[in-house]
């Protein structure tokens, strides 16, 4: 099965993604990680990418498009494939459709994670990181996962703060850009909500409230249904 993943920063959408790489056998592809590849690479697509970003401006549609294209074709993709961080606006949903339609390669699911945009913020700046060791989750919002204290809840190791969680200009900049749904992110997953049924694509929405256990059970139960 071949899924497009949208949800807003902290809505725990990375995640689900890994859950359901382990559970399905398919590639969590991270659109930021095919830049990556590319440039460390060396591919001609990389040097292109690499050239707009030294200069501080947006990779083009035509550069990225064709970026993830290439790692969708690859070996790993051919049982399915999950691509989480693009499109991040309705011309760009527009553009990726048009191409996967191009290249004779389906889109089957379309997943929303569902999260009020203030939830989201505050699950974002209220992580703490273990300085034993950053897998075990803490997080001053999420009574499931609240630490004891200034004290990891797993360990009872120090906690500290990510600079950029505590980033409130930013988180704001990019989640103005996500719940945009005009033109921005949620904009794009709507595109493809509205034309679900005429291209035989399945569009669901999650719970992004609820507990991780919680959102992957729902989320199992409408892959599978």
């Amino acid at each position: 099965m071949n899924i497009l993943f949208f949800g807003p920063n902290g809505s725990g959408k990375g995640t689900q993604g890994a859950i359901l790489k382990k559970k399905y056998n398919i590639p969590h592809i991270e659109s930021g990680a095919i830049f990556r590849e590319n440039i460390k690479g060396g591919t001609e697509l990389g040097k292109q990418a690499k050239a707009y970003i030294d200069k501080g401006d947006l990779v083009p549609d035509d550069i990225t498009i064709p970026m993830i294209l290439d790692r969708l074709k690859e070996n790993d993709c051919k049982n399915g494939w999950l691509l989480d961080g693009f499109p991040r606006n309705k011309n760009q949903a527009i553009k990726l459709h048009e191409a996967l339609k191009k290249e004779n390669m389906s889109l089957d699911i379309v997943i929303e994670m569902i999260l009020d945009r203030q939830i989201a913020k505050n699950r974002i700046m209220g992580r703490r990181l273990c300085v034993n060791d950053n897998n075990h989750p803490n997080n001053i919002y999420i009574d499931a996962i609240k630490p004891n204290g200034d004290k990891c809840r797993v360990c009872g190791g120090d906690l500290i703060k990510r600079d950029d969680d505590q980033d409130e200009a930013a988180i704001d900049k990019r989640h103005s850009i996500y719940y945009d749904d005009q033109t921005g992110t949620l904009a794009a997953a709507y595109y493809f909500r509205d034309i679900a049924d005429q291209e035989g694509m399945k569009y669901m929405t999650l719970d992004g409230k609820a507990s991780v256990e919680e959102v992957t059970d729902e989320l199992v139960k409408k892959l599978e249904a």
